[in-house]
């Protein structure tokens, strides 16, 4: 199995944190390596701008409102959109950090959902505020936002108010209650609006702000995010149809030939298997890892 095969096995059997995750860390390498293909082909005197700033600009939200009406897949697609290392990691560490937390008392499509409409959230707040306040008049038509913060931050804070009570360990503080790590947060980027970025403090507090409603509502025990869920619901099922609907010519075998064959099947996955326990799975041949692999596609 060769390691391509094997990030694509990790995806498919991973939780939607794992495939979230991988799902922005693909993305921030697919930009970064597209800069470093352009930079190595073009003439330092035809490097005008980096060709990424075009490519973000056409995935990043815009605040003007006439730019969104021809850019609409932007309020999804800037969630999933990094540039900097630094905003790719910390972004990444307080998803698996909280995403963790989250999986233990929520569901996995609890997680996709909220990521997903705290992101747009996140969205709908930036440009409200870009279009309403005259502070952002001078720059409205050039502002942009792009990352997962807002999403971030809507899991963070629901499961922090899902649970407040709840106590991680942080380095020279010790055990801190999660609704003081939400407190604190939500605090941070109000006070941080009038700093270098505001665009990216506003967005936060969108996801904030959703988080809260969303989890308050979940625990009188109404849901508002079942619209979304069966949404999601059909898109899989609409994929998994189309991976079903490959038509097979193969030639019909009896009962007895079918069983046989399957009996041979089981008998050398169970020797795989063992071989596993016995000695770990670096011990297979390429062969056997391959077999592993067919099996679990079939399933």
């Amino acid at each position: 199995m060769s390691i391509l095969d094997e990030f694509k096995l990790t995806f498919q059997r991973g939780t939607s944190l794992t495939k979230l995750i991988y799902l922005n860390i693909f993305v921030f390498l697919a930009i970064r390596i597209y800069y470093v293909i352009y930079y190595l082909f073009t003439p330092e005197s035809l490097r005008i701008q980096l060709p990424e700033l075009s490519i973000l600009k056409w995935l990043s939200v815009p605040t003007d409102i006439s730019k969104l009406i021809i850019m609409p897949w932007t309020i999804i697609t800037y969630m999933f959109l990094h540039y900097d290392f630094i905003h790719i990691l910390f972004n990444m560490l307080w998803l698996y950090w909280f995403g963790k937390i989250f999986l233990q008392h929520l569901s996995q499509k609890k997680l996709l959902t909220v990521y997903i409409l705290g992101g747009i959230a996140g969205a709908v707040l930036f440009i409200l505020f870009f279009n309403v306040f005259p502070a952002f008049q001078t720059i409205i038509h050039d502002a942009t936002a792009l990352g997962a913060s807002a999403s971030v931050i809507a899991i963070v804070i629901s499961i922090s108010f899902y649970i407040p009570n709840y106590a991680i360990s942080i380095l020279f503080f010790g055990p801190v209650k999660l609704k003081y790590i939400a407190i604190i947060t939500i605090l941070i980027d109000i006070i941080s609006i009038t700093a270098e970025n505001p665009g990216g403090h506003i967005a936060h507090l969108g996801g904030a702000i959703f988080g809260i409603f969303f989890i308050f509502q979940y625990q009188k025990g109404k849901d508002i995010t079942k619209w979304f869920d069966r949404i999601m619901d059909n898109v899989t099922i609409m994929f998994k149809r189309n991976k079903k609907s490959k038509i097979n010519f193969k030639c019909a075998t009896n009962d007895m030939d079918y069983n046989q064959a399957k009996a041979q099947q089981q008998e050398e996955i169970n020797k795989i298997l063992d071989k596993i326990s016995k000695s770990g799975y670096d011990s297979l041949t390429k062969n056997e890892k391959n077999i592993l692999f067919n099996m679990s596609n079939k399933k």
